[in-house]
């Protein structure tokens, strides 16, 4: 195939590749081993949830009607016949005038529809059962009550497809008593590192010669995203090696990452070692993005192989803003991509940031608390080689392709990384 060097596309051209990859396919997992993954199929509710009307304070269980406007200087009275417990239906039915008592995550008794929470009721004797009760505030009907159904409809989708599991869709899914659920699989992410100057971390540098940092920043980036790291270490910047560390690593993952080798030279072997495997083709050499203008998107098969630039920072700002999503995207999340998923903070400027029109740039930004005011946004400029520019940032600002720089004092937000 002939290709030139750095034929550049927009971010969001690469990205419409990006998501040319299909989701990877489902499996089953255990419940406790479910969070942070994406549904494959959606969640049915077997029965509906809760499975009847249950209070969700502690007080007393009452018809609307016979409290309606009761308050504090003009309470009403019910006479208590009943104190339910927890973990039994109730067999009490309630008359007009009457109330029970009823504890959090308890069923209503027939006649009830609300509940008056404690600390606006007064007993008027010491007696649990059989006393007259001052209700000193009225309710809705519902008020204070979880209804039937009200969670989850029996035979109803209570989580469609392509929803990403946090600790609350996990609590659903407990609820309705799911132990094990049909997610996308957990990419598995091998990690290349090309380049004869490198070293292992346990190793001491000689001159020319620095340690193998992108294998273990971007590994903790794919754990990050909820992928499978798989680094298989430092790989010679010779055809012959290379060409074999990416054909095991193809074969055994579900994409592959390549640090380094990646800018224009004779030393650049990531385009001809891609090209070199079975049904390979190069999408992209280069993406108008500032750090991270020499990536490399590749396809053998159907999975993704990326050349990250070797330079440490270029590298994780592209694992940030294309590698992350696209581990997202490989395990169902139909958002990935999506501005939304960036946690944002707004923070004024503190100074004026040029740009060069053409290209997004993603400056890294350290922020200054201030009281009572947005915090500052210190551009943290330097070299993409230094680890120092991403260590002490706490996010990025992006400035737009079509921009030339940001102005001291604008409010703008900040990608937190």
């Amino acid at each position: 195939m002939e290709h030139g060097f750095f034929t550049i596309i927009s971010r969001s051209e690469f990205e419409a590749l990006l998501r040319g990859f299909a989701p990877l396919s489902p499996e089953t997992v255990d419940l406790a081993k479910a969070a942070g993954r994406v549904l494959a199929e959606g969640l049915v509710a077997p029965h509906d949830w809760p499975l009847l009307d249950r209070s969700c304070m502690d007080g007393f269980a009452v018809s609307a009607r016979d409290v309606f406007g009761s308050g504090e200087s003009n309470p009403g009275y019910l006479e208590c016949v009943a104190a339910l417990p927890i973990d039994k239906l109730p067999d009490t039915v309630l008359s007009p005038g009457e109330c029970a008592r009823i504890a959090t995550g308890g069923v209503l008794p027939e006649g009830a529809d609300a509940v008056v929470m404690v600390e606006h009721t007064q007993a008027m004797q010491d007696e649990t059962v059989g006393g007259t009760i001052e209700i000193r505030k009225s309710v809705a009907p519902g008020e204070n009550v979880m209804q039937r159904g009200e969670d989850a409809r029996k035979d109803a989708e209570a989580l469609p497809p392509g929803t990403v599991l946090r600790p609350q869709e996990i609590g659903l899914a407990a609820a309705l008593g799911f132990e094990k659920l049909s997610l996308r699989k957990r990419p598995r992410v091998g990690i290349l590192s090309t380049g004869d100057e490198l070293i292992e971390v346990g190793q001491t540098p000689k001159p020319g010669q620095v340690r193998d940092v992108n294998t273990h920043t971007v590994a903790a980036l794919v754990e990050q995203a909820g992928g499978a790291p798989v680094p298989y270490g430092i790989v010679k910047d010779d055809l012959d090696s290379l060409s074999r560390a990416l054909e095991r690593a193809i074969a055994e993952n579900d994409a592959v990452l390549l640090s380094g080798g990646s800018s224009i030279g004779v030393r650049d072997l990531t385009v001809q070692a891609i090209e070199a495997m079975d049904e390979a083709e190069i999408l992209a050499h280069g993406v108008a993005i500032s750090p991270g203008k020499p990536t490399i998107l590749g396809r053998v098969g159907h999975k993704p192989v990326i050349g990250l630039p070797g330079q440490v920072t270029s590298a994780l700002v592209v694992m940030h803003v294309l590698i992350l999503p696209l581990i997202r995207h490989l395990m169902g999340d139909g958002n990935a991509f999506s501005p939304a998923r960036r946690c944002l903070r707004k923070a004024e400027l503190a100074r004026n940031v040029a740009s060069k029109p053409g290209r997004e740039d993603y400056v890294r930004i350290r922020l200054e608390e201030r009281d009572g005011q947005p915090p500052l946004a210190h551009p943290v400029l330097g070299k993409s080689g230094l680890l120092r520019t991403i260590v002490q940032a706490h996010g990025l600002a992006v400035i737009p392709a079509d921009s030339e720089g940001l102005y001291a004092s604008e409010l703008i937000d900040i990608w937190i990384v």
